[in-house]
């Protein structure tokens, strides 16, 4: 039986495969709405637990700590992303229509690009190594398709050219979110003096340009 709230006040550990990946499953869905809604950074072990109505004792049967909630929704979020870019990039054969598909894709996606920045910081740094194995896999397996295809889209890049290229669309992703919801008071800060307009950062079409002048550079010249 799935952990449920009975008369006591206390919850009963979930006994079959089936309530455990139940109970993961209300977890990792508490983790998304929390750090969609605050910011993975402000999301607390004991706020995923309350939200799932559990004791925070209780959650840690079922993941080892609140990184390797996080970290198993970034790989998630990869598996999600690397078909969407993949399909994207179809037609896409100038360096700028390339561009543009890792750009918008990433951008329509505000929550893995918080965990993008987040992972190398700490996700990976409060985990067992078969944790970090496991989502390095899932990235392996990501990676491999998009350079795939990113090369397919232009055959001038090299592989070595084609793997910078989307560490360096997912890096400046992550930072610029970052960069971008810095809080609601510091932002109001940032419009209402001209002199900081500088810092009010939009993701995609920093991203978009970032690439697109990479790729103009590395497939100059070519016939």
């Amino acid at each position: 039986m799935a952990e449920n709230a009975p008369s006591g006040g206390e919850f009963q550990r979930a006994r079959s495969a089936e309530a455990k990946q139940q109970r993961e499953s209300a977890i990792l869905d508490a983790a998304v709405q929390l750090g969609t809604t605050q910011g993975i950074r402000s999301v607390t072990l004991t706020d995923i637990a309350d939200a799932v109505g559990l004791h925070k004792s209780a959650l840690l049967r079922y993941f080892e700590t609140r990184e390797q909630i996080f970290l198993r929704l970034t790989a998630a979020g990869w598996r999600e992303w690397g078909p969407a870019v993949l399909t994207a990039l179809e037609g896409a054969r100038t360096p700028a229509a390339v561009a543009r598909a890792f750009a918008a894709t990433l951008a329509e996606r505000p929550l893995f690009c918080d965990l993008l920045a987040q992972a190398p910081l700490n996700l990976e740094r409060n985990v067992s190594l078969e944790s970090v194995r496991a989502f390095k896999l899932v990235t392996l397996e990501q990676v491999q398709a998009i350079v795939g295809a990113l090369r397919h889209a232009l055959p001038a890049l090299s592989e070595a050219q084609a793997i910078d290229a989307v560490a360096a669309a997912t890096a400046l992703s992550g930072a610029y979110w970052q960069m971008a919801t810095p809080g609601a008071a510091i932002e109001e800060l940032y419009r209402a003096d001209p002199r900081l307009a500088h810092a009010v950062v939009d993701v995609e079409p920093r991203v978009e340009r970032t690439l697109t002048a990479m790729f103009t550079g590395w497939t100059a010249g070519v016939a």
